[in-house]
């Protein structure tokens, strides 16, 4: 009774075979999945955290210099130094600016040139 039938062999053979097979098809659902979110997300324009952050960065600043404006506005017109008319559009910018916002990378500084350097041989034509 030790010796096993070759049927339950060759069943557990196949149940071996069976579980690689799920787990090579796992590997490509997953991948499938991953490629349909991936697609779904490019089509709904979406943009990354850093430049939402930028973004909301530039917003909250403006929203303060607008409020500074209107508190600037409110204290001239209480004291009776409104102009009648609105000033050009062309004026000068404020003096409380506040610094402007990039969203792009600034380029690279190149290293500082050392003794190792190869120079140029100097100009011995006369």
């Amino acid at each position: 009774m030790s010796d096993r039938p070759k049927f339950f062999d060759d069943l557990a053979g196949v149940a071996g075979g069976a579980l690689s097979a799920f787990a090579g098809l796992r590997e490509e659902m997953t991948a499938a999945v991953k490629a349909r979110v991936d697609e779904a997300v490019r089509k709904m324009d979406l943009i990354k955290r850093d430049e939402f952050e930028a973004m909301a960065e530039l917003a909250r600043r403006a929203r303060t210099q607008a409020d500074a404006l209107e508190l600037r506005v409110a204290a001239l017109e209480a004291a009776g130094h409104a102009p009648s008319t609105p000033a050009p559009r062309d004026s000068a910018p404020l003096e409380s600016a506040p610094p402007e916002v990039s969203l792009a990378p600034e380029p690279p500084t190149p290293p500082p040139a050392t003794e190792w350097d190869v120079q140029p041989p100097p100009d011995t034509q006369t």
